[in-house]
């Protein structure tokens, strides 16, 4: 399984992703994200994947030739996701059918994010196995790739459009942090890519676990907290109603016995 988060807000946008590679028994570490950087201000973009590896990579490597055989870079986002779905359903069709008789899905989920010179601002896109795409919008400014359960209720409870990009960062850490503990086949490292507004340029980096160890305790040693510190009167009604059932049931099994005893 994967864990591929994207973010877009205001201040620009926002990739995660995990490196754990699951094959039978074997584990190891992979890149999920593949970022394209044009020179002379013609803008930048990453593609982050979830799905079988083999399709991943043949799709990947057909889309990086269609790249370096430009005589000029995309100039719309949605040109260059064009171009990839082109990639992916021709590997659909190479591969897809020979999946199947395996009793394997063609099952590449992709996001897509960034700007190029001609676009207006910088938009993330979710491109389906299919190769049809939406465009993720400010109503809910995030998708998730993979295993998406874990990471929701932190980015539906605190993520808005128009936050900055440090907080959005933040909350996309604690989404795969939490994902990471409950999913067994999500884990350390993970790659950040971040992209500011109208910089045209993409920055990126690897977490070692050691480096977000500290981040992680302090998230859970708060959450327990502030459970400490929640309102308790409607636990005390509960208690105070459990009291009376468990004594109330106590005096008709005594008075339940006594009616046996005395039958005797």
């Amino acid at each position: 399984m994967t864990f591929c988060l994207g973010i877009t807000v205001e201040d620009g946008l926002v990739g995660i992703a995990d490196t754990r590679i699951t094959s039978g028994n074997e584990l190891t570490t992979a890149p999920k994200i593949t970022s394209f950087d044009f020179e002379n201000g013609h803008g930048a973009f990453f593609v982050m994947t979830s799905g079988l590896r083999s399709v991943r990579d043949k799709v990947m490597t057909y889309f990086e030739e269609e790249v370096a055989g430009l005589e000029e870079p995309y100039d719309r986002m949605f040109k260059a996701v064009n171009a990839l779905a082109r990639e992916l359903r021709k590997v659909a069709e190479e591969d897809g059918p020979y999946l199947e008789r395996s009793g394997l899905q063609f099952n590449l989920h992709i996001l897509v994010g960034g700007q190029l010179k001609n676009d207006a601002e910088h938009q993330l896109f979710l491109l389906y196995p299919e190769g049809n795409w939406v465009i993720i919008t400010h109503g809910t400014p995030y998708h998730i790739i993979g295993e998406s359960g874990y990471g929701k209720p932190v980015l539906d409870r605190t993520l808005k459009y128009t936050d900055k990009l440090a907080f959005a960062l933040k909350v996309g850490c604690l989404a795969f942090d939490s994902t990471r503990i409950s999913a067994s086949d999500v884990d350390f490292p993970v790659d950040v890519i971040l992209y500011s507004k109208g910089s045209y340029k993409l920055v990126e980096h690897r977490f070692e676990q050691e480096e977000l160890a500290e981040i992680s305790s302090w998230w859970q040693d708060r959450l327990r907290a502030l459970v400490h510190e929640l309102p308790s009167e409607w636990i005390e009604n509960i208690a105070s109603k459990l009291t009376r059932v468990q004594r109330t049931s106590r005096i008709r099994a005594k008075a339940a016995l006594a009616a046996d005893v005395k039958k005797e």
